[in-house]
């Protein structure tokens, strides 16, 4: 399965640091309600049992809105409920194994830094990739911050989807104008807003806006 790359404008990572108020299921409705055109289920602490019913709910949720739905890191669970991609970072699996496990059928998405990461993954078998980090984040705090250069050097090295990640939000996302990503990734800018469903229409407008200028 190919990844269309209209899929990478709205990226929505999930993250239950900013569950309270909402449930993690009612987060991410919100965000499709708002025009996220893509979500990514990242959870490094829930149980395998806990985070597969969760993924199998929102799973659901995603093919309901017609959106693409991820799983980060655990190809098991990924597997288990059909979920449409999954997406590894260097440090897990190689995507050529995930292929092997997956099938031809679910996309895969590799976390790259380089241009040699990024011709590499495609190589290996890759449907799309995640760039960053672009700018600091509370997210994760072990990234180092890619210079805008190397962002543009991967879209024109690669002809597969390219989506930026790290610290980005409404102040700073026209910063990757003109570097041909295909859209933004996008984890406390969404899901820390008090109105989810209204910021994403507003992160959704101004993707738009950054991708075509």
């Amino acid at each position: 399965m190919k990844c269309d790359k209209r899929a990478m404008l709205l990226y929505a990572v999930t993250d239950r640091a900013w569950v309270g108020k909402q449930s993690l299921y009612e987060q991410v409705e919100s965000a499709l309600k708002g025009g996220v055109t893509c979500v990514q289920l990242r959870e490094k602490e829930l149980k395998e049992e806990d985070f597969l019913e969760e993924a199998m709910e929102i799973s659901a949720l995603c093919k309901a809105w017609g959106v693409p739905f991820f799983i980060n890191d655990n190809v098991e669970v990924a597997i288990k409920c059909h979920a449409d991609g999954i997406h590894v970072g260097q440090e897990d699996m190689a995507a050529a194994q995930v292929r092997q496990r997956v099938g031809d059928d679910m996309i895969i998405g590799v976390s790259v830094h380089s241009v040699k990461e990024a011709m590499e993954a495609v190589k290996n078998g890759a449907d799309c990739l995640g760039v960053g980090a672009m700018f600091s984040t509370s997210t994760k705090t072990d990234v180092d911050i890619l210079p805008k250069e190397i962002l543009r050097d991967i879209c024109s090295a690669v002809d597969i989807p390219v989506v930026a990640i790290g610290g980005i939000g409404k102040n700073n996302i026209f910063e990757l104008a003109g570097t041909g990503v295909d859209g933004v990734a996008l984890v406390s800018a969404i899901f820390s807003a008090d109105d989810i469903e209204s910021e994403c229409r507003l992160l959704r407008k101004l993707s738009e806006e950054m991708v075509d200028a």
